[in-house]
């Protein structure tokens, strides 16, 4: 995985860097006083940047280009404009933020401000939309740039720091296929959760009539035997041969929960068998068996299987009875 460093105090440089980063621009700012240093992590099409100025840079920049950029501020603060409107808007310590539109050009203000930005391919909030009741498997895009409730921004800029200090951060934890998938699903759904998107719909008589017993036994039978692969719910409804809309109203109706919801418990049971079958002796550890598997939270991944087997992971991994 990607990892990148850029530290400058030359003004002309600063502005090639973040020209190659982000898309092409024009800054400025006080020239006696222009340190500029910029941090990224990349894991899959998720990157996390720590951006950090200690002087008021001003820029002028071209779309982003086919990506959503989130931002979050640390301290400081920054000042956009969007085009063709020119409508000015400011974020401060604590506020989460749709930067840019994808296909707009903007400028605006820096701020001595340290700040991180999250970018990622939007056809990811499509596909984790898809798992989401009553969403349409369409392509989704974001309508706000703000987060539609104070608990909702706070949430996200939580999930990002998780991101950006415990599985960007770790090297054995990011180059985890399932952990990649799973970590950038859960950014997703955090953003979905956080700024306004475009609309739901619920289940048409088609979709109710489809979602019999026989969609739930192809569909259970597809993540079963493909639990080790990188699965969306829109793979799901292929394998059973229905809508997406269908495989997640027949999940509701026969197992109580959604298809990722029965993805989730069948990999807890493989973590579950391979802890039953390790040797603690060998070095072998709780976080490792769950990151083979996708549990990248350690917290949430032991909340999930005590709740499944009465007992916690360690103690599995240890053999001791309950």
């Amino acid at each position: 995985m990607e990892t990148l460093v850029f530290d400058s105090n030359d003004l002309e440089l600063t502005e090639e860097f973040l020209s190659k980063a982000y898309t092409r621009m024009r800054i400025g700012g006080d020239t006696e006083r222009t340190r500029a240093h910029v941090a990224r992590d990349v894991m899959g099409s998720v990157s996390v940047d720590t951006l950090e100025f200690n002087y008021d840079m001003s820029h002028d920049a071209e779309p982003l280009g086919n990506r959503i950029c989130l931002g979050s501020v640390h301290s400081g603060s920054i000042v956009r404009q969007c085009f063709p409107d020119a409508s000015e808007s400011s974020f401060g310590p604590g506020d989460v933020f749709v930067y840019a539109p994808h296909d707009l050009p903007y400028n605006g203000v820096i701020q001595r401000a340290r700040y991180n930005l999250v970018m990622f391919d939007p056809h990811l909030l499509t596909r984790v939309a898809a798992t989401l009741p009553g969403r349409t498997p369409e392509p989704v895009r974001l309508t706000g740039d703000r987060p539609v409730s104070a608990a909702a921004g706070r949430h996200l800029t939580q999930t990002i720091a998780y991101l950006r200090d415990h599985v960007l951060a770790d090297p054995d934890l990011r180059v985890q296929p399932l952990i990649v998938s799973s970590a950038s699903q859960y950014l997703a759904a955090g953003v979905l959760n956080t700024f306004p998107s475009t609309a739901l719909t619920d289940p048409t008589i088609e979709d109710r009539h489809d979602a019999h017993a026989a969609t739930v036994r192809r569909a259970v039978a597809f993540i079963d035997d493909h639990v080790d692969r990188d699965l969306g719910v829109a793979d799901i409804a292929a394998a059973a041969y229905v809508s997406v809309r269908t495989v997640q109203y027949a999940f509701r109706r026969h197992l109580g929960t959604t298809p990722m919801g029965y993805l989730r418990q069948a990999r807890l049971a493989r973590v579950h068998a391979d802890l039953l079958a390790a040797d603690p002796a060998t070095g072998v550890t709780v976080t490792a068996v769950a990151a083979r598997w996708g549990f990248f939270h350690p917290g949430r991944f032991a909340a999930a299987y005590r709740g499944a087997y009465g007992r916690s992971p360690y103690l599995t991994l240890l053999q001791d009875t309950p």
